[in-house]
């Protein structure tokens, strides 16, 4: 039987990625991109690597897979207060891609890239022997000097996460082929809920310009909040006082912790969660939770900047905790 034929490279550029392009992509004709920031401005540059079989099952929904591959990007920007300005996209596709895979794809792309106002400006297509594998490098802007690091921390700051924690974590769970036990005590919307959270994560933008204006330091929670928590403290030589009791839980997460309440130490380690952890002075704090609010996100108080570097005190209603794994790594 003969295989469908299928656009080679330049054709398939045109087809499915040209749309996505924003005027600096000059229609993806030549051989790089155009930003230009405006006067006074400095460009946020982050990257993102994700492979099949690694950060997504190979199976999930390319319309997922491509909105993922841009959030994980915009939501660094978030963290860095940066306005999201464009992308480049790599992409290696295994042998046996589809045309309608590679429509799904860039559907999810371009869901993602429209809702933040963050256009492709060019990049890459390759053939590959091994796993699906892309590649996303977003460019922000922030005014100069204004970009929100991990190092900018002070003992006296107070602790804070975005939305909740834990949903992405647990939604891999729900999601993945070896479903636990406990996923079959939740409800169905609780369980579509928690898979979302983990197939669509949502870029905080929103907080950028407050984070800019208020926050001492920030980063995005990719790794889990507890790991992401020790980088951000190792950047600023400081240490930190958690309440376990304060960290924000959705419905669906509280569900899945009744039936096993063990899965506490994954909500808080386990990683895919996309959400702000920052800090903020206490005269600072009050105006970034209410700008916050003001974009319809919720800001949560969990604790306290110390002085000694590197030591973090983790308390509850069960006492002093520490973990074994803080976060999920590569390596």
């Amino acid at each position: 039987m003969t295989e469908p034929s299928r656009p080679g490279e330049f054709e398939l550029i045109a087809r499915y990625f040209a749309p996505i392009a924003g005027p600096g992509g000059l229609g993806l004709l030549d051989d790089a991109g155009l930003l230009r920031p405006g006067r006074g401005y400095e460009v946020v540059v982050t990257a993102d690597a994700l492979v099949a079989g690694v950060h997504f099952f190979p199976d999930d929904s390319p319309d997922a897979i491509g909105w993922k591959a841009l959030a994980v990007n915009l939501s660094d920007l978030a963290a860095k207060g940066a306005k999201p300005e464009g992308f480049v996209l790599t992409l290696a596709l295994p042998r046996g891609w589809t045309e309608g895979w590679l429509a799904d794809f860039a559907g999810g792309l371009a869901r993602m890239a429209e809702a933040a106002g963050c256009p492709l400006i060019g990049g890459d297509t390759v053939s590959t022997s091994g796993p699906l594998t892309l590649s996303i490098t977003a460019f922000g802007t922030v005014p100069a000097g204004r970009m929100v690091k991990r190092s900018g921390a002070k003992p006296g700051d107070v602790v804070l996460v975005s939305g909740s924690i834990g949903d992405g974590a647990l939604g891999l769970k729900v999601h993945g082929p070896d479903k636990p036990d406990w996923v079959a005590t939740l409800g169905a919307e609780d369980r579509a809920f928690l898979a979302d959270r983990y197939l669509h994560p949502q870029p905080r933008h929103a907080l950028a310009d407050a984070l800019q204006r208020h926050a001492s330091a920030a980063m995005d929670i990719s790794d889990g909040l507890v790991g992401d928590l020790a980088k951000l403290l190792k950047a600023s030589s400081a240490g930190a006082e958690i309440d376990l009791d304060a960290i924000p839980l959705s419905g669906p997460a509280r569900a899945a912790l009744m039936a096993a309440p063990a899965l506490a130490e994954l909500a808080w380690t386990g990683g895919d969660d996309y959400e702000i952890l920052c800090t903020a002075s206490e005269r600072e704090y009050p105006a970034l939770v209410a700008a916050a609010e003001g974009s319809m996100l919720l800001l949560t108080p969990i604790g306290r900047i110390t002085a000694e570097a590197g030591v973090v005190t983790y308390r509850g209603k069960g006492g002093a905790h520490s973990f074994a794994q803080g976060s999920f790594s590569h390596f």
